[in-house]
């Protein structure tokens, strides 16, 4: 087992798992300025372009648990080797895709891949860093890495587009992974629990409960009330059902059920998924408004959206410091209703408004959810037994993950709504049928037709596309206000005011085994 304090061993260690973390993170994001490029080369629709985004994050999610428990099964380095030679693959096959529904594909793939790095990164530390003090501190650079890949992504992509095509952006992945291949066996130690078992049924039940009802939410958004929306949430509220249920009779279930006896950790599940949701609509929304809208190019913009990462950096030590002294709940609270303000502040970016607007605002935004997500994802790990690290860590990356694929779809499907309708009204008369569904399918759509049609008739066709965008971006930030106000309710109503000992109120685990080499 891990010596009770980290040395200079374990803290490399930490360096090389921060790297498989950042590629998977950065993959979140790295599309953001790539819809432009994308929408040129491979014309998607507006649900196609909307699944290219979201496909990635949903597989995640729907896949976190099974390979969390597969994880403490084969071996947790193991797993995350296994997971770059995945990850490097479909990275390679994402970047050659010729059409929107092989990139979907590969989207998806990426997803699997991704499934068995997150979980695998967040369990080594938990087993590297026995020291409760130490094991904080390497939380928080992971959630660090893990925000600062997501703003990372964009920056790294509009280099990449200012020089090369859209499908450098995935293969950007594959050098990395090799490196990962070569540097992980030597310095991260093995870890297993013997006595974990993987059940495919509940892998199948989760996945069933994720997606039907993603779908459900997209397209409701999108479309409004339809009676097969009801089939989708049938089919997703049942498999939750079930597979809870199972989770309560198998003898190695997905999800150890009493960690919720443990006070505030279903609470700390529900804080992780709203505070995901926030941060990755956030991304989402803004940097399309400030490439699109706005008109910089993509590395312009990818440089400029990394205003928001330059004033977070003492988000979370600060929450931290303050947690101590008044305790978690209140200072999540405080950080959610923070974010609030920023998402409001976003209702002021117009059309013609200066960058500085959408920038001040989204920097509230990120300052307020990186902290929740930091204290957060701290404590519900440092209550975890050590056995269900894999297990755990996934259950708490599937919130993540979980969150961030539903602010993306709810967000971007709202914006998405509101964009079509507007830009049906705005669009000058005499305009081609095809120009016209073109322009509203996406606002990525609606600039190629712009550069097709050239003079006044082009320029009035990107400054409605543009003025629709607004409209949408208004509403969408409306709900994430009412999603950052939820989370400060959560956490003064479901979080203890002080911190748990590890393993309260959860069966004693059994020993496990950690190999070093």
């Amino acid at each position: 087992m891990a010596s009770s304090t980290a040395g200079r061993r374990e803290w490399t260690a930490l360096a090389v798992l921060c790297l498989p973390l950042l590629l998977v993170s950065m993959d979140v994001s790295v599309l953001f300025f790539a819809v432009p490029s994308i929408a040129a080369a491979l014309e998607p629709t507006a649900t196609q372009l909307l699944w290219i985004f979201d496909i990635y994050g949903f597989v995640l999610a729907g896949l976190l648990l099974t390979m969390g428990n597969v994880a403490d099964r084969i071996g947790r380095r193991r797993l995350l080797l296994l997971g770059a030679v995945a990850f490097g693959a479909a990275s390679v096959l994402a970047a050659y895709a010729p059409s929107a529904e092989w990139l979907i594909l590969a989207r998806a793939l990426l997803g699997v891949g991704g499934s068995t790095l997150m979980p695998s990164t967040l369990a080594i530390i938990r087993n590297v860093f026995a020291d409760p003090a130490q094991r904080a501190k390497a939380v928080g650079v992971w959630s660090a890495v893990l925000a600062g890949g997501v703003g990372l992504g964009p920056v790294v992509a509009g280099f990449l587009l200012e020089h090369y095509w859209w499908g450098s952006v995935f293969l950007i992945n594959v050098p990395f992974m090799l490196l990962l291949l070569v540097i992980g066996p030597a310095l991260l130690p093995e870890s297993r629990n013997e006595a974990a078992r993987v059940d495919l049924l509940s892998s199948l039940l989760s996945l069933a409960a994720i997606l039907p009802t993603i779908q459900a939410l997209k397209e409701f958004a999108a479309d409004g009330w339809a009676p097969e929306l009801l089939a989708y949430l049938a089919v997703g509220v049942a498999a939750a059902l079930v597979f809870l249920w199972r989770q309560g009779v198998v003898p190695s279930p997905m999800v150890d059920l009493a960690l919720f006896r443990v006070k505030g950790f279903g609470g700390s599940v529900a804080i992780q998924v709203i505070g995901m949701f926030g941060m990755m609509g956030s991304a989402i929304i803004t940097t399309q408004y400030i490439q699109s809208v706005l008109g910089h190019s993509a590395l312009e913009a990818a440089l400029w959206s990394l205003v928001p990462s330059l004033v977070v950096g003492g988000a979370a030590p600060t929450a931290a410091v303050l947690a101590a002294r008044v305790g978690r709940p209140p200072v999540m609270a405080g950080a959610f209703v923070v974010a609030a303000l920023g998402f409001a502040g976003m209702r002021f970016a117009g059309v013609d408004s200066s960058i500085w607007v959408v920038l001040v605002a989204a920097s509230l935004v990120a300052i307020g959810l990186v902290a929740v997500v930091t204290l957060v994802t701290e404590y519900a790990i440092g209550v975890a037994p050590e056995d269900r690290a894999g297990s755990v860590s996934a259950l708490v990356e599937t919130a993540s993950e979980f969150g961030g694929a539903l602010g993306m779809a709810v967000l971007g499907s709202v914006l998405a709504a509101v964009y079509g309708s507007r830009l049906s009204e705005l669009l000058p008369p005499g305009l081609p049928a095809e120009a016209s569904a073109a322009a509203e399918e996406t606002l990525g759509g609606a600039t190629v037709v712009a550069e097709q049609l050239s003079g006044p008739v082009g320029a009035a066709v990107l400054g409605a596309a543009r003025s629709a965008y607004v409209s949408g971006m208004h509403l969408a930030v409306l709900v994430a206000v009412g999603a950052a106000l939820l989370g400060a309710l959560v956490a003064l109503i479901a979080l203890p005011r002080k911190p748990i000992d590890q393993g309260e109120g959860v069966d004693a685990p059994t020993p496990i085994r950690v190999a070093r080499r």
